[in-house]
């Protein structure tokens, strides 16, 4: 007859704590969150105290409206003096470069050494033309319908109008 092993004795299982949370795997352990205080509920004041105030003091006082003449009328954006006629539009901004891309309107022209005023939105300043650049050769004087670029000195927006001022 074959000899039989004396079987082992089987250990007890420990019983699972608790249920798997919120997709949280049971080897990990969960901080546990506290409830949020609930404020206590504003008191009101005694029957004393609230028979000494006068009713008048509860209420906000009441302001006078100002008449109609004095409000100040909305705020527009300034414009070109006479002196000075559109020339063109800014197309792009080149940041890094402080280079102002511009399309000229037709019939008009623009040198080194002219005085140009770039107004937009929120661009408002006046410089003189010191370089002008075509395809990335430097020129003196650019045409209509020509897109070129300018070096400026302030931050120049898309959409910026240009004009130049007349000497």
């Amino acid at each position: 007859m074959v000899a039989r092993r004396k079987a082992k004795p089987r250990r007890k299982k420990t019983p699972v704590s608790k249920a798997r949370k919120r997709g949280k795997s049971i080897g990990k352990t969960s901080a546990v969150r506290k409830k949020a205080a609930r404020k206590a509920p504003l008191r009101r004041a005694s029957a004393k105290k609230a028979a000494k105030t006068p009713k008048s003091a509860k209420r906000a006082p009441v302001r006078p409206q100002p008449p109609a003449e004095t409000v100040a009328p909305p705020l527009r954006l300034p414009r070109p003096v006479p002196a000075e006629q559109r020339i063109g539009v800014v197309t792009h901004y080149y940041s890094h470069l402080s280079v102002a891309a511009l399309r000229l309107d037709p019939g008009s022209t623009l040198r080194v050494g002219d005085v140009i005023h770039v107004l937009g939105h929120t661009t408002d300043f006046t410089q003189r033309v010191e370089s002008l650049e075509v395809d990335h050769k430097p020129v003196l004087e650019v045409a209509a319908n020509d897109d070129f670029g300018l070096k400026v000195f302030q931050h120049a927006r898309e959409h910026d109008d240009v004009f130049k001022v007349r000497s």
